[in-house]
C-alpha cells in the first residue's frame, strides 16, 4: 500500500502545493496600481474650440449697432385638459409686443385667441388672400409655401412650436399674405382675427401708443439685418450731393458676467498625511473635482438659460429638420445661413442618425483632423460630439453650428486668468482651513460664460429626430 507524504503549505485542487502561492505572496508585494478613473470625463469639444477671451473686469459688454427691428422670440403656453392658453406675458415675444407692460391688456389678448386642431395638408392661411389673423403654433410643423418662377410651389421654410407669423396682420389692413402656411403633421395653433385685435387697441390707449411707436420704427430706413441704415451713394456722376450719415449705437447693449461652478472638496488629514504613496491622495482628490467643474461648465455653456447656446440663438437662426431626421439637405442649409462655419455640434446619437441618412443616399461624409484626432466632418466643416445637448424623451435634440472668434463676430469663451491660487485658466482652488474633525476644506472654483457677438455667428437645427 502505497502512502503519500503531504509538503508545503496544502493541497490545491488536489494537487500537492510546491511553491509560495499568489495570496501569501501579495502580502510582501506593492500592488501596480492606475491613478483613479472616472466614467463622466468626455472629450469636450466645446471648451477646445471656443476662443477664450480675457474678461478683466468680471463682465462683457457686447456693443453692436443700433437696430430698428425687435427680433421675435418663442411664445410657451399652458395647456389643462384639452385647452390651450398662451401665457400672457409670453406675448411679449411678439415683435409688436415687445417691452409691453400692461398685464390686463395682455391678459385680455390671450383670452382672445381661439384653439384650432389641424391634420397634414391642413391649409392654415392661404397666400392671396387678406392677412387678417396672428397665429401662433403651439405644437407640430407647419411650412410655409410661395409660388416658384414657373407656377410651382416652393418651401420657404418650416416653423414649429412656439413660432407664429403676425406682422402681416397688423402693420396694413389691407395687406395679403404671400405665403400659404400648411400644416406638416397634426398639431395645434392659436389664432387672433385682425378685427377682434383691432377692438382690443382701441379700448386700450396705451397698447394704441405702443403699436404706433412699433409701426414708425418698421418704417424707419434699415438694412436687411434691421439695422439702422448707414446712407451712401453708388454709381453716380458729376457732382451731386452726397448724402450725410452715421452709424448709431445700441443704448442698452447686453452685458454677459462671469458665471461660477463651485464646490467645496474635503479631506481627512489623517488620509492627507497617511495614505500618500505612490499617489498623493489630495492632488487625486483635486483632479477628479476639476474633471467634474470642466464637464460642468462645458453643459452650463449649452443649456444655461441666460448665456447657454441653446437659448442665445436668434429666432432667425432656428430651422426646422424638413422631414425630421438630419438629412444632408438639413445641414446644408445650416451651413449656409452664415459666412465661416467653423464647427457643427451634436450630440453622438445625432451624429449616428446623420451617417444613417447619408448611408441611405450612398453619401460617404469626410473626415478631418482636429486637435490630433479623426472627426467626420461635413462640407469641410467639424461634426463633433457634445453629450450636453439634451435629448427629449421623445428621441429630439438640436444640432449646432457656430462662426468663432472676436475677429469674425463669432461666439466666443469668456474667463479671467491670474485670479489667486489659480491652476487652471479661470480656475483656482483655495485652502479654506482645518475643521474640528481634522477635515481639509477647499473651495474650487471655476469662472466663464460665453458671448453672441452678432445673431448670426450661432445657428440651431431643432426638432432633430434620432430613432427614425
Amino acid at each position: 500500500m502505497t502512502t503519500s507524504v503531504k509538503t508545503g503549505s496544502g493541497l490545491e485542487g488536489g494537487h500537492t502545493q510546491l511553491s509560495l502561492g499568489t495570496a501569501a505572496a501579495r502580502k510582501l508585494a506593492t500592488t501596480t496600481k492606475s491613478p483613479p478613473q472616472m466614467a463622466a470625463i468626455t472629450p469636450r469639444w466645446l471648451l477646445k474650440v471656443l476662443p477664450w477671451v480675457e474678461v478683466s473686469a468680471g463682465v462683457f459688454r457686447v456693443n453692436r449697432r443700433l437696430s430698428y427691428a425687435v427680433g421675435d422670440g418663442r411664445v410657451t403656453f399652458t395647456e389643462v385638459g384639452g385647452s390651450v392658453r398662451v401665457i400672457p406675458r409670453e406675448l411679449g415675444e411678439l415683435s409688436f409686443l415687445r417691452g409691453f407692460e400692461d398685464d390686463a391688456v395682455l391678459e385680455e389678448l390671450a383670452d382672445r385667441f381661439t384653439q384650432r386642431s389641424v391634420k397634414p395638408g391642413d391649409v392654415i392661411v392661404e397666400r392671396g388672400r387678406p392677412a387678417d389673423q396672428i397665429c401662433l403654433i403651439v405644437r407640430g410643423k407647419v411650412e410655409k409655401i410661395g409660388l416658384g418662377k414657373y407656377g410651382d410651389e416652393t418651401v420657404l421654410g418650416v416653423l414649429a412650436d412656439g413660432d407664429h407669423f403676425t406682422t402681416e396682420a397688423l402693420l396694413e389692413s389691407e395687406d395679403r399674405w404671400t405665403f400659404t402656411a400648411r400644416a406638416v403633421t397634426e398639431g395645434t395653433v392659436l389664432l387672433l382675427d385682425q378685427r377682434v385685435f383691432e377692438e382690443v387697441v382701441q379700448e386700450s390707449a396705451a397698447l394704441r401708443d405702443h403699436v404706433e411707436r412699433f409701426k414708425a420704427r418698421a418704417r424707419k430706413p434699415q438694412d436687411k439685418h434691421g439695422q439702422a441704415d448707414i446712407a451712401l451713394a453708388a454709381g453716380h456722376k458729376g457732382e451731386p450731393d452726397l448724402p450725410g450719415t452715421f452709424v448709431d449705437y445700441e443704448l442698452r447693449p447686453r452685458e454677459y458676467e462671469l458665471s461660477v461652478a463651485q464646490t467645496i472638496l474635503r479631506v481627512h488629514t489623517r488620509v492627507a498625511d497617511l495614505f500618500n504613496d505612490p499617489m498623493n491622495q489630495v492632488k487625486e482628490q483635486l483632479r477628479l473635482t476639476i474633471e467634474a467643474l470642466r464637464e460642468t461648465q462645458e453643459h452650463e455653456l449649452i443649456n444655461n438659460r441666460e448665456f447657454g447656446l441653446l437659448h442665445s440663438a436668434d429666432a432667425k437662426q432656428r430651422l426646422q429638420t424638413r422631414t425630421g431626421p438630419p438629412t444632408p439637405d438639413d445641414l446644408d442649409e445650416l451651413l449656409t445661413r452664415r459666412r465661416k462655419s467653423r464647427v457643427l455640434l451634436a450630440h453622438p446619437r445625432a451624429i449616428a442618425a446623420f451617417g444613417r441618412e447619408c448611408n441611405r443616399r450612398g453619401l460617404y461624409p469626410q473626415t478631418m483632423e482636429l486637435d490630433g484626432t479623426n472627426v467626420r466632418s461635413w462640407r469641410g466643416v467639424p461634426l463633433l460630439p457634445c453629450d450636453k445637448i439634451p435629448i427629449t424623451d421623445g428621441g429630439v435634440t438640436s444640432i449646432l453650428v457656430m462662426r468663432t472668434g472676436l475677429e469674425d463676430q463669432g461666439v466666443i469663451g469668456l474667463h479671467q486668468t491670474g485670479i489667486p491660487d489659480e491652476v487652471e485658466p479661470s480656475l483656482n482652488v483655495r485652502f479654506m482651513g482645518i475643521s474640528d474633525k481634522a477635515i481639509m476644506s477647499y473651495l474650487v472654483s471655476a469662472y466663464y460664460s460665453a458671448a453672441v457677438l452678432i445673431p448670426d455667428a450661432l445657428g440651431v437645427l431643432e426638432n432633430v429626430q434620432i430613432g427614425r
